[in-house]
């Protein structure tokens, strides 16, 4: 299951080549993707387990997680993190996290029993699954791991689980409706902020040990959670005034930023090239010149990009900083949270895999488009390396075979588009043009950087029976098999 260094030498050596979209967006990447022997641990991840394959590396995974912590040290704040383990599904980061006494976030019976598995201790481990069967409530209530409640039902059931176990369930309520510069931050996730009172019922509280306020809000904003972590403050003075209990932290979370893309310039510079293309302005940067669901009409653009933004100037522990120092009132929030003991809990995913991992393809071919325009086939599909985020804005990196395969033909492969392997139409692995200025063969080595976060599992799917992708894990002695692919 290992792939020790200093192996057997192949036929074959891959060099980096060029490759960069016509609208570049260069990746962030870290020293162990540009090690002198990632070209030979490419060859072998192909070699034994064909394409795609992923490759992931748990060194930046703890450095993002203490960079976290250090901001709590430095404000003499108590500051936990909880992996959001949804966000890769490989163990290793689940043992990291026990290795180095960081929590887990579970979303699922499944994930649960993975990281008990794995020796985290229950009391290291949250559950906030989307839908909890009773199944997932009873072993949280065996374990004693915290339930972030969403729901009345699931209030009546985790109550009905207590009751009849003559257990305490030890819970958090998630909280959603905060009000934020004038409106209401909504959210599908938990219950409105305003109803706490009917929520909390004596009868909840003779079954539940609450422990604890959560919520989540969708995108990046820090002034946003300063807004939710005010109004989960008000809301956890109100319980130990007058339900006398005392929490023990409030939960915000994942949603921490991080910037994929080296450049600020290139991110605006490629929408802005996208922009003049759909005008009729420019040269198109995308298939057909697709507008990823903005069109153009009588001059103006309408519609919305449905994108993750690759580029961020404030992320993880600035942008944890800044939530920390903000005031209220002549307080901080981190003074707030100190003054009345309470942990301040995160949960990040993307954040904490920052560096993590990329997603490996070989070329399976080449060829003309009826439009003339070039294709190059890989060995994958699109749900292997894809979020909800519209496209993939970070710019692969090429391996060349040093040898060329036998019987290439001549396609001109300047440039051309990334093309995957469903039988559909759409089956774009990114609808940016790339330009290949050393040309790109049958069995190069196609990268995606920093894919770690979401990028390879959120999606992935067994469509046409094809299998999924393998995990590798990289440390400095060996490349093995990730524990979830034994």
């Amino acid at each position: 299951m290992t792939m020790q260094n200093g192996g057997r030498k192949s036929a074959v050596r891959f060099e980096r080549s060029r490759l960069e979209g016509v609208a570049p967006l260069t990746a962030r990447l870290e020293p162990w993707m540009k090690d002198a022997r990632f070209g030979q641990i490419l060859e072998k991840g192909r070699d034994l387990h064909g394409s795609p394959f992923n490759l992931v590396n748990t060194e930046p995974f703890v450095r993002n997680l203490e960079r976290l912590k250090t901001v709590g040290c430095t404000h003499d704040l108590d500051i936990a993190t909880f992996f959001a383990r949804k966000a890769n599904k490989c163990l290793s980061f689940v043992h990291a996290c026990r290795e180095n006494g960081y929590g887990v976030d579970v979303a699922s019976e499944i994930e649960l029993d993975q990281a008990l598995r794995c020796g985290v201790a229950s009391g290291k481990i949250a559950c906030t699954a989307a839908v909890k069967s009773r199944s997932l409530l009873s072993k949280c209530l065996e374990r004693d791991v915290c339930v972030v409640l969403d729901n009345s039902d699931e209030i009546d059931l985790a109550v009905s689980l207590a009751r009849d176990s003559q257990k305490t369930m030890k819970v958090a309520l998630r909280l959603s409706g905060f009000e934020h510069a004038g409106l209401r931050l909504e959210s599908r996730f938990g219950f409105p902020v305003g109803d706490i009172g009917s929520v909390l019922s004596d009868h909840v509280l003779a079954h539940l040990e609450l422990a604890g306020l959560h919520f989540h809000l969708d995108g990046y904003c820090y002034q946003q959670r300063v807004s939710a972590l005010w109004q989960c403050l008000d809301v956890s003075d109100w319980i130990l005034q007058k339900k006398g209990v005392r929490l023990g932290f409030i939960d915000c979370g994942g949603g921490v930023p991080i910037s994929y893309l080296a450049s600020a310039e290139q991110w605006q510079g490629f929408w802005s090239r996208h922009d003049a293309a759909l005008l009729g302005t420019g040269d198109p940067v995308t298939f057909d010149n697709d507008g990823y669901g903005r069109v153009s009409v009588d001059g103006r653009l309408f519609g919305n990009v449905k994108r993750y933004p690759f580029y961020q100037e404030l992320v993880q522990e600035e942008w944890l900083a800044k939530i920390v120092n903000s005031s209220r009132r002549g307080e901080t929030l981190g003074g707030s949270l100190a003054g009345r003991r309470l942990q301040l809990r995160l949960e990040p995913g993307r954040s904490a895999l920052d560096g993590c991992g990329v997603t490996v393809a070989e070329v399976a071919y080449r060829k003309r488009h009826s439009n003339g325009q070039i294709l190059v086939g890989l060995a994958m599909n699109h749900t292997q390396c894809r979020t909800s985020s519209v496209d993939f804005f970070a710019d692969p990196l090429l391996y060349r075979c040093a040898r060329p395969m036998p019987d290439q033909r001549e396609v001109p492969t300047d440039s051309g588009f990334l093309v995957g392997s469903y039988c559909t139409e759409s089956e774009f692995l990114s609808l940016r043009e790339f330009r290949f200025p050393e040309g790109i063969a049958v069995g190069d080595l196609v990268v995606f950087p920093n894919t770690a976060g979401y990028f390879m599992h959120f999606k992935e799917s067994r469509s046409h029976q094809f299998p999924l992708a393998k995990n590798l894990v990289v440390t400095p002695r060996e490349v093995r098999l990730d524990q979830i692919d034994w």
